[in-house]
Formats: structure tokens, C-alpha cells, sequence
């Protein structure tokens, strides 16, 4: 009996069968995705440890969070794709799954004999997505990546980091999270391609190209100006937008027209900031914006930060408590959106995406140990005898 049949969760894409060959980070973050949606999701795994971040702390109850995280609701199957027996229990998967992913060097699944036309051939339905450091084209297709290669490689941390400071790795992994995003709306598109012309197709994903879809005000700035500069927590184009200090913890503060301004001038009982001729427009603020920083934490520091959010929600001023993963975690908010789950006894961040009709339950099957499914898939997909000659 496979996880799907007593415990899969109901989803748009219920009755998709994945195959997941993508190991540590941006392919899993995709799959799992595809696989809190409904999709049936196969883990491919080698032999040996599996993937190589089953051995990654940090461990909780002996299990990798690591791996947890971006496993869960997953089926695991160990096959060496160079071994004959197992290349035909693969090939039978293949030939039923939906979608296959990967996220191997470019050319490492053709040396295989798996290429896109390959499997193409096989199972013309197929949706093949790769997600690769540089993408399967392009000089510098065969180079091997990390999450920092690309943000470094990017220009996504030349813009992180304060003014006068060196650039800074952003906080999370974000190279590996978007492109396994961003694999997880190419399958989409993909799968709905393929009801109207009932073809599968290649989807490229490159975590490089992934983070340069990201820069946003940095490429703005560039085009602009052609310089670009690194700015802390202030936004490029509309002050204050930024993190203050109040008596007792950092708020962030977001008046990005005139009006807001008013408002929040209206909120801490100054409303003189708004005729101080350095303060006239966005464009005055932006100007003098190390002076009007500094006026504002001299009237934040004389209260604690909940009796200035209480004053400037009720003003209708944009404004957030800087909170830690803690903060978070305990938050009604993250609550009331089920954001935070269990999996597996582990409780872990949930799913994003809310589709009406659709549960999306607090309660997740976890990551399946290695190889869980194995005797169970080998039986689903033996291989089929071949029928004698007539």
C-alpha cells in the first residue's frame, strides 16, 4: 500500500504522479510543493545515505530538519540508475509518472541514457523539469552552484547590506527557494499546456536566472543610472521606509506618499514634521532622509514599540514589530493561516497556497525514511514481460 492511498491530501493536482530525482534543496522545495497540492510524489534516491541532506543537522528525534523540511508527503524509492535491474523499475516509472524533475548537472541525465528525448519517446505526456545552477544552456552551463555561488554571482548580494558596509549573503537560501518556485510554475504551466495539446514539454529552470528575475530596485536603479548602491533596510525610492528604533525594540515604518507621511507626523503628535521644508515631498525626505530618521527615533525612544503600533494602526500608518522566529512562530497571524505545521512529529513551515475547496490540513505525513517505499514501488512498477513473437 503506497502513502497515497491512506494518507495523501486531496489537492488540484491530485492523481499527478512525480517523479523526484532532485536532491538537497531547490528541486525538493518544488516537489514538496506539487506534493502539498495532491500530486503523488516518488523519491528517487541513490544508494548509499540517500540524499545528501539526510545527513545535514540540524536533528531532531534523530531526524534531519533539513531533510524533513522539504520531504514531506513523499514516497522514497532507492535506485541505482546504473545498475540494469533498477534503470527498468525507473523506466516503468517513467512511463506512468506525469512529471519527472532533477536537478543534476546539465548532460548528467543524457550520459544516463534518461535524456528529455529519450523519456520523450517513452512517455510523450511527460512534463521533464530541470533546475540547475546556470540553466541547459549558456557558457556557463556545466558549472556546479551553491545557494551563495548564485546570490554573489547574481548581483543579488551586491545590493545586500548596509551603505558603508560589505556586501551580505541575504538570509535564507533564497537562490534554491525560488528556483524550486519557480520550477513548481513551470511544471504548472506545463500540466495545463498539456491538457489543450496533450504534449509534455521540457521546463529549464536556472536558479542565476531565478535571482535576476529578483532584483527589482537594483536593476531599476542600474538601468536608471547605471550605478547601484546598497541600502540597508531603506527603501531606494519612498522614506520613511525603513527599521526604528523605539524604547524597547526596532518597528518597521512604511509611509511611502505624502499622505501616509501626514498620517504617521499625526500619529507620534508631531504634525510639524510635515511643514519642515526638508520634508515637503518624498523627493525632500529622500534628500535629508539621515535627518528625518534621526527626528523620528527621537520621538519613537520616548515609548515602547506596542503603544506606537497601537498609534499608528489606528492612524492607518503601514507598520510591523521586527520580530524574531520565535515572534513568529507564536504569532495569532501564523496561526490563523496555519502556517506553521506538523510533519512527521516535526513541526515545520506549511503551505503557502490556500485554494478554496481544498483542506489544508495542520497535520502533513513526514519525510519517509530511506528507501521506506522501496519493495512496495518495485512491485507497482515491475517491469512488464515482453509478449512472445506470434
Amino acid at each position: 500500500m503506497t502513502i497515497s492511498d491512506v494518507t495523501k491530501t486531496n489537492g488540484p493536482f491530485s492523481g499527478i504522479l512525480v517523479v523526484d530525482l532532485t536532491h538537497v534543496l531547490n528541486g525538493p522545495f518544488g516537489t514538496t510543493i506539487l506534493s502539498d497540492l495532491g500530486a503523488r510524489v516518488i523519491k528517487v534516491e541513490p544508494p548509499g545515505h540517500g540524499d545528501d541532506t539526510r545527513l545535514y543537522g540540524p536533528f531532531v528525534k534523530n531526524q534531519s530538519l533539513y531533510y524533513s523540511f522539504v520531504n514531506r508527503g513523499k514516497e522514497s524509492i532507492v535506485l541505482d540508475l546504473k545498475n540494469d535491474d533498477d534503470r527498468a523499475v525507473f523506466l516503468e516509472i517513467v512511463k506512468k509518472a506525469d512529471v519527472l524533475t532533477e536537478n543534476y548537472r546539465p548532460g548528467t541525465m543524457a550520459k544516463l541514457g534518461f535524456s528529455y528525448e529519450e523519456l520523450n519517446r517513452i512517455n510523450p505526456r511527460l512534463v521533464y523539469a530541470a533546475s540547475s545552477g546556470f540553466g541547459q544552456t549558456g557558457p556557463l552551463t556545466k558549472y556546479p552552484a551553491y545557494d551563495t555561488i548564485i546570490q554573489a554571482m547574481s548581483g543579488m548580494m551586491s545590493l545586500t547590506g548596509e551603505t558603508n558596509g560589505p556586501p551580505i549573503r541575504v538570509g535564507t537560501s533564497i537562490s534554491d527557494l525560488l528556483a524550486g518556485t519557480f520550477m513548481f510554475g513551470g511544471i504548472a504551466s506545463a500540466l495545463y499546456a498539456r491538457e489543450r495539446t496533450g504534449k509534455g514539454a521540457m521546463v529549464d529552470v536556472a536558479m542565476f536566472d531565478a535571482t535576476i528575475a529578483m532584483l527589482e530596485h537594483g536593476w531599476m536603479e542600474y538601468v536608471a543610472t547605471g550605478e547601484t548602491s546598497r541600502l540597508g533596510n531603506r527603501h531606494p525610492y519612498m522614506t520613511p521606509f525603513d527599521i526604528f528604533q523605539a524604547k524597547d525594540r526596532y518597528i518597521a515604518i512604511c509611509a511611502g506618499n505624502d499622505s501616509l507621511f501626514a498620517k504617521l507626523a499625526g500619529a507620534l503628535e508631531h504634525p510639524e514634521l510635515t511643514t519642515d521644508s526638508r520634508f515637503l515631498s518624498n523627493a525632500d525626505r529622500r534628500t535629508h532622509h539621515e535627518a528625518l530618521k534621526s527626528a523620528l527615533e527621537t520621538i519613537l525612544q520616548q515609548n515602547n514599540a506596542d503603544y506606537w503600533l497601537q498609534a499608528m494602526r489606528a492612524a492607518g500608518v503601514p507598520v510591523g514589530l521586527l520580530m524574531s522566529i520565535e515572534d513568529v512562530a507564536n504569532h495569532p497571524q501564523t496561526r490563523a493561516r496555519n502556517m506553521f505545521i506538523e510533519a512527521g512529529g516535526i513541526r515545520m513551515p506549511g503551505n503557502p497556497i490556500k485554494i478554496s475547496g481544498y483542506e489544508d490540513p495542520a497535520v502533513r505525513v513526514g519525510a519517509a525514511t530511506l528507501d521506506e517505499h522501496g519493495p512496495a514501488l518495485r512491485q507497482e512498477f515491475a517491469a512488464t514481460p515482453q509478449r512472445a513473437a506470434a
